[in-house]
């Protein structure tokens, strides 16, 4: 497919800052599930911030085929760009953009990219379309994909004192057993985040309800610092 025209500058700003050896410890990094060029993120928000001056954030009426097409290359910082786009324009979003949300957490998923989608993204999302939480959170819950369950555990993790406690039990519940490392790590993480806004809560959700090592130890993490 053709370089969409406003992602050819990016493109040859990839391609110019490529370095083949940091390319190599990216892959490995990523249990070599993905190609790099090997543009660290330092230099990658160097070119973020100079295209968005020159170019402006994604065209809304082509920002579903550019998110696409960067989600097909082979190259993860692609992703990363596409990703970091979406958020900068995330309150702007319409009702409809849930469907592209859903497309690329179960398109090359890993923690990489479906941790920034579900808080940065569908969390936003559900705050301003809090009607589409029912629907696509049960659908997530029940499709059994790791990551959509996972994004649903997630979306909450910076809501802080407006986080809906009873739907995250609700997630939790039924994954708590999950044999899933990402999935005990994140019920263990959104607890954790939560610990700093209401740690009464945490505490006494850890002690009624039964959770992995993993996920307890996570949960109770930062408190445990704060002694």
């Amino acid at each position: 497919m053709k370089t969409p025209e406003y992602v050819q500058p990016i493109e040859q700003a990839f391609k110019a800052k490529a370095n083949r050896d940091e390319a190599i410890k990216m892959k490995k990094y990523m249990k070599g599930q993905f190609e790099f060029f090997g543009v660290k993120s330092p230099a990658r928000k160097e070119i973020y911030r100079e295209h968005k001056n020159k170019y402006g954030l994604i065209p809304v009426d082509k920002l579903e085929k550019i998110v696409i097409w960067c989600w097909q290359k082979p190259q993860r910082e692609y992703q990363y760009f596409a990703l970091e786009f979406l958020t900068r324009a995330a309150k702007n979003a319409d009702e409809e953009i849930i469907c592209l949300y859903e497309e690329i957490i179960i398109t090359k998923s890993w923690w990489d990219t479906v941790d920034g989608i579900a808080a940065n993204l569908v969390g936003p999302y559900f705050q301003k379309f809090p009607k589409k939480i029912k629907s696509f959170t049960t659908d997530w819950m029940k499709s059994g994909n790791m990551w959509l369950q996972r994004s649903c555990i997630l979306y909450q993790l910076k809501y802080k004192n407006k986080t809906d406690t009873r739907l995250l039990h609700k997630f939790i519940e039924p994954l708590a057993s999950s044999k899933e490392f990402f999935i005990r790590k994140a019920i263990g993480w959104i607890l954790r985040e939560y610990s700093k806004t209401n740690a009464d809560f945490v505490i006494n959700y850890v002690k009624k309800n039964k959770l992995s090592g993993l996920s307890e130890r996570e949960a109770l993490k930062w408190l445990s610092n704060q002694k």
